[in-house]
């Protein structure tokens, strides 16, 4: 490292882990990542894994200061650390982080909260909430609805660092278990991945757009169109994909103003929303991921040392 490590950040996922050493300019020295992320791990495993990844980092003085945002503040996760609740300004993450013990006490870890939502629409999120900041920090004039693709899909509205209400869509897990384990599974074997899945994206994604709320009855039209129709596998795939999609945007419509919708998420997935959200008269805007969770990691750190509780 040629440059000098003025602090760690951290993204500990369900599961991977990403760790950033950052320099006194904000600059990145060095990127580790493994994927040991909560979801296979215990408790007391966290310290000793997030060791080993900065095994040779360490600095004699005082103890380097590692933010952590994600599932490590899970429950189940390293430390607990209690939930902000929405509507609330994000720039107060920092005086909710909580302090796990670490046996090497060069690093001094603390661990950002989620944020939660109560009143008959409960709902909570872990990571996205610092994504929010970061994208705050970049876009400091934003106002209007995010949406976050993944497995579970979060839509929030925003206003500057406040986030005032948000949702779940579980898009990307309902795909997976209707791909792997319903009927529909018999329709989805073979090469997902051909010619006919784009033809089936787009025709799923409309029909989900035009009805979201028949979505339960058009998933076994899957089923039946492979039997009747001959539909193969790819277009099954496709079409399975654009639905839920599709009526997960078409659900979140009355949201979505004239203003662009930043995607926070993988870029294969943004694009896929972003193609939906122009159907539905919309637009999509893909935003790095990586820059907007460092973003909102340097944006609570910069709180956090100000306010002294580092």
């Amino acid at each position: 490292m040629s440059a000098k490590m003025d602090w760690i950040a951290v993204d500990w996922g369900t599961s991977n882990l990403r760790v950033w050493g950052i320099a006194a300019d904000g600059s990145v020295i060095f990127e580790r990542r493994s994927d040991k992320g909560m979801g296979k791990l215990q408790r007391d495993q966290f310290a000793g894994v997030l060791m080993e990844l900065l095994a040779d980092t360490g600095q004699e003085g005082q103890p380097t200061e590692v933010l952590v945002c994600g599932m490590a503040g899970a429950r189940q996760g390293w430390m607990e650390a209690p939930y902000l609740e929405a509507p609330t300004d994000l720039r107060d993450l920092a005086a909710g982080a909580v302090y796990p013990a670490m046996p090497d006490t060069r690093y001094r870890v603390a661990i950002l909260p989620g944020v939660c939502q109560r009143g008959g629409n409960d709902n909570v999120m872990r990571g996205e909430e610092t994504q929010l900041l970061g994208l705050a920090a970049t876009y400091t004039d934003f106002a209007g609805v995010v949406c976050m693709p993944g497995t579970h899909s979060k839509w929030a509205v925003l206003d500057g660092t406040r986030i005032e209400r948000f949702s779940t869509a579980m898009t990307g897990e309902l795909f997976e278990v209707l791909r792997t384990q319903s009927v529909l599974r018999h329709s989805l074997q073979g090469d997902l991945d051909g010619p006919a899945r784009a033809e089936g994206f787009e025709a799923g994604a409309m029909a989900g757009l035009k009805n979201p709320g028949q979505l339960l009855g058009r998933l076994f039209e899957i089923r039946a169109g492979s039997l009747l129709s001959d539909r193969q596998p790819d277009w099954c795939a496709g079409f399975l994909s654009g639905l839920l999609i599709g009526a997960e945007i078409g659900a979140n419509r009355q949201l979505i103003g004239t203003a662009p919708v930043p995607l926070i998420g993988s870029p294969a997935l943004c694009a896929l929303y972003a193609q939906v959200l122009e159907w539905a008269g919309a637009k999509g805007e893909s935003v790095d991921a990586t820059t907007i969770v460092l973003a909102g990691l340097k944006a609570a750190r910069d709180r956090t040392a100000r306010s002294e509780l580092i």
